[in-house]
């Protein structure tokens, strides 16, 4: 069975305007308003490519049981607290060549409800797997995600981890399934700056040395590295117009652990997930993959173990 736990999901609604300009009243030319949250992404990905699973997390107000009332139509299980305060709207503006990210934080979580989610996790079949993935909302400390490493490590499941978050380390020691940092994520982890692949490389696999079972780091529009212990691989993105950026990292990695889930070799995941990821980008929101075989051409797949 699979499990996506998004602690602070979100209405994402994304518009297209010709420029975004102070003091006036902006028109746009296109909107769309979706059910979000990274692991809810994930369910929903996950879903389209045939796989049943089921969401948790954290929902409030209207728009929470907007996002509940979304998962339901899409015939994906839903096992949601409910609390106080009105689940988040965020805000994505595509202006000309230019994006902009308003993400609010969310209503506030109290402990007993922090618990009761632990306790739904603890809950879970053993053997399962269960994507974690996103931002916390207020109430509740980074702490949370060690925690539920440890009940994963205990319980047995396959932790798939996707976090800006520096306890991501300290959760390495119970050996989750896969980590998914981006670039980015992983110069804060080590206190880098402007990371080479080469550097990404080695970072990846102290990654693995700490304890992760499989590493894998998103590139952007230049693709994306996979590690483990028995191989390196590199594999490029599609190049295409870009929409909206949000949502690409969410699909790269759903699609990826949802090939592996349904026999697909390595190789063919990493392909397949790169596409997912850039038809995402080219998108409003998640990729209806409808385009991904045309955009599997256009990927180069390496393996660099041999050469390092």
């Amino acid at each position: 069975m699979i499990y996506t736990c998004t602690l602070n999901p979100a209405i994402d609604l994304f518009v297209d305007v010709d420029s975004l300009e102070p003091f006036i009243v902006n028109r746009t030319n296109a909107e769309d308003y979706q059910a979000n949250g990274k692991a809810i992404n994930i369910s929903i990905l996950l879903k389209r490519m045939g796989l049943d699973n089921t969401a948790l997390g954290f929902i409030g107000g209207f728009t929470g049981k907007y996002i509940e009332d979304e998962l339901q139509q899409k015939e994906i299980n839903t096992n949601f607290i409910k609390v106080d305060g009105i689940t988040r709207i965020n805000t994505f503006v595509r202006a000309g060549e230019k994006e902009y990210k308003i993400v609010n934080k969310g209503p506030i979580i109290p402990p007993q409800k922090k618990n009761e989610m632990l306790q739904k996790i603890k809950n879970i079949p053993r053997g399962s797997m269960l994507f974690v993935s996103g931002s916390l909302p207020k109430g509740i400390s980074e702490d949370i995600f060690v925690e539920i490493a440890e009940i994963a490590s205990y319980n047995e499941l396959e932790l798939i981890l996707d976090v800006s978050s520096k306890k991501l380390l300290d959760c390495l020691t119970y050996h989750p399934y896969l980590i998914k940092p981006n670039k980015e994520e992983l110069e804060y982890l080590f206190n880098k700056e402007i990371l080479s692949e080469e550097q990404i490389i080695v970072l990846g696999k102290e990654l693995l040395k700490r304890g992760a079972e499989r590493v894998l780091v998103s590139l952007g529009e230049e693709g994306a590295l996979y590690l483990s212990d028995k191989e390196t691989i590199r594999v490029t993105s599609p190049k295409g117009e870009v929409v909206n950026t949000t949502c690409a990292g969410d699909a790269l990695l759903s699609s990826f652990v949802g090939k592996l889930k349904s026999g697909s070799s390595t190789e063919d995941a990493l392909v397949y997930a790169s596409a997912t990821g850039a038809s995402t980008a080219f998108s409003m929101g998640l990729s209806d993959l409808s385009d991904i075989e045309q955009l599997i051409k256009e990927i180069d797949l390496k393996h660099l173990s041999e050469k390092l």
